[in-house]
């Protein structure tokens, strides 16, 4: 409990500094300088189209340099938060969509609803992911890319154990990959399945699939809903899948420690559940034989509810360069660079611009985190993955690490 009011505290005494350095900003820019924070996703999986936008940028703009600098989820909202307070924020910066609305609400970002029609596709945005970068009816994020969670799979060994087709259920996934677990016992480290146990991302799909949800609102006031019966059903289910596919995998790490993709490329799992981009990131040894399909529900022929993850592009209220970061973005979000994205595995920010992949097809259900503006805090405060991990390792019962995380959510979200 401490953890979540030291992080809250810490951002709203950085925000707080903000209004009172804001008019240092124009002193702190450095001429012709656009500095860019993107998380690490974009450096592993599509360094080109980042190329591609500084390019058409300084082309632009003669004499301007853009310094790229990549983050890590992890930690970025703590150093941006660090950054508000000392003057010196990035002039663009990439947040998750789950990450905006208490930054919004902050004053942390510049107003954008003026620039709207100077970015591409604009008037087809989707909207799920449009709607994380509103608050009070003005615009503070312009939308990336989105992504569903797909299993990434090598088709040599699923041939090979006599697998022809993909699963239409879990049940039927969980005997396809006891099948090659059976053919690969001889491999040292193998899962048949691995997943990052606390990445509550992929984990929470199975409490949808239930009918379970995170937290709803009754009287004005945000209550945790992981205890109720369906999300329970939900959870076990997913500590059960874990339990017999997944077995050697990584029960207290989060999904970047190790990357799964990273023990694909090893040859140490048959198969990974992640974003479709994962794709491009699993090895040359294995680029021939890898291969996609939706991640199936229990209840056979749907897939699993997946979450519709995704990320903005803001403009922090105190650069000093806030029309060369308009520009930036438009570059960046442009109509070729947005299918790029797309061609890599991941969904465009455009509704006009969809193909019919198997991450547009994941995404045909989908849920998202409940927008409250102390979510950001559920995420720092790891109440999620220390749920999870609690349960993977058998310190909890389900019921006991659910409740728990009910009642810490709740407190959370309910703050002032």
């Amino acid at each position: 409990m401490r953890l979540r009011v030291v992080v809250a505290a810490a951002l709203a005494v950085a925000l707080g500094a903000m209004a009172a350095t804001a008019g240092a900003s124009s002193g702190r820019a450095q001429a012709n300088k656009l500095t860019v924070w993107l998380q690490v996703d974009a450096q592993s999986g599509w360094p080109d189209v980042v190329a591609a936008a500084n390019q058409q940028f300084q082309q632009q703009n003669p004499g301007w340099t853009v310094d790229v600098q990549y983050q890590n989820w992890g930690d970025h909202l703590q150093k941006f938060d660090a950054t508000i307070a000392g003057n010196d924020t990035p002039d663009v910066i990439e947040m998750g969509n789950t990450e905006m609305t208490a930054y919004m609400a902050s004053g942390a970002f510049a107003d954008l609803t003026g620039s709207k029609g100077e970015f591409q596709n604009s008037g087809t945005w989707l909207a799920g992911l449009a709607k994380s970068g509103m608050y009070g009816g003005k615009l503070y994020g312009v939308p990336y890319y989105a992504g569903s969670r797909v299993v990434t799979y090598r088709s040599d060994l699923f041939k090979k154990a006599g697998i022809t087709s993909s699963p239409t259920s879990i049940a039927q996934l969980t005997a396809d990959l006891a099948k090659v677990a059976n053919m690969e016992k001889g491999v040292k480290g193998f899962t048949p399945m691995y997943l990052a146990g606390t990445d509550w991302y992929s984990a929470l799909d199975w409490v949808f699939d239930y009918g379970g949800s995170i937290a709803t609102t009754h009287a004005h006031k945000w209550v945790g809903t992981l205890d109720s019966p369906q999300s329970i059903a939900g959870l076990t289910a997913y500590k059960n899948f874990f339990d017999t596919v997944a077995q050697k995998s990584a029960a207290t790490l989060d999904e970047a420690n190790p990357a799964p993709y990273t023990v694909y490329s090893q040859g140490l799992t048959a198969a990974i559940l992640g974003p479709a981009w994962f794709s491009c990131c699993t090895g040359t040894k294995y680029k021939n034989v890898t291969a996609q399909f939706v991640m199936p529900s229990h209840t056979a022929g749907k897939p699993i509810p997946g979450f519709l993850g995704g990320s903005d592009l803001a403009v922090p209220a105190q650069s000093g360069q806030k029309a060369q970061a308009v520009q930036w973005i438009s570059d960046f979000t442009n109509t070729s660079n947005e299918q790029s994205l797309q061609a890599k595995g991941n969904i465009p920010n455009a509704t006009n611009l969809l193909a019919n992949t198997v991450n547009a097809r994941a995404a045909a259900r989908s849920w998202f985190v409940p927008q409250a503006k102390h979510w950001v805090d559920v995420e720092n405060g790891n109440i999620l993955r220390t749920m999870l991990a609690q349960i993977l390792t058998g310190k909890l019962s389900v019921a006991q690490a659910a409740s728990t995380a009910s009642a810490n959510i709740a407190y959370t979200l309910n703050q002032s």
